[in-house]
């Protein structure tokens, strides 16, 4: 079992240091899709996200600052679910469902986050 939550580990933080490192590779695209959800200082908030989920992705797969780690992650996909993918202010049904999607994954992200706060420290194979 010890070795089925490394592998989720390993899954799960480098989900999100990919998506962090996407963040700073496609700052430009990010940003503009930031611009156009309404987000202030977008390209600094893409910077700051992208961070954030490098940072908490790093965390969780090496098993290091696990609440710091979670907390980065947590505020993000909350965050990111309600102001980013509003699905009940958008009226057309495809582009609905993509919203909706992201916003119900992020949330199902957020639940899964949340649950390693439960795992007593340290983890296995953790470098602290």
């Amino acid at each position: 079992m010890e070795y089925l939550f490394v592998l989720g580990r390993i899954l799960l933080g480098g989900y999100f240091i990919m998506s962090g490192f996407n963040h700073f590779k496609s700052l430009d695209m990010l940003a503009g899709y930031a611009q156009s959800k309404g987000v202030p200082m977008h390209k600094t908030s893409v910077i700051l996200t992208g961070a954030m989920m490098f940072l908490g992705g790093l965390g969780i797969l090496l098993g290091i600052y696990i609440q710091i780690s979670v907390l980065l992650i947590a505020v993000f996909l909350f965050v990111a679910a309600f102001k980013m993918h509003q699905y009940w202010k958008v009226s057309d049904p495809m582009y609905k469902m993509g919203e909706q999607v992201n916003f119900y994954k992020n949330l199902g992200l957020l639940g899964a986050v949340l649950m390693l706060l439960a795992i007593p420290l340290p983890w296995t194979l953790s470098l602290f």
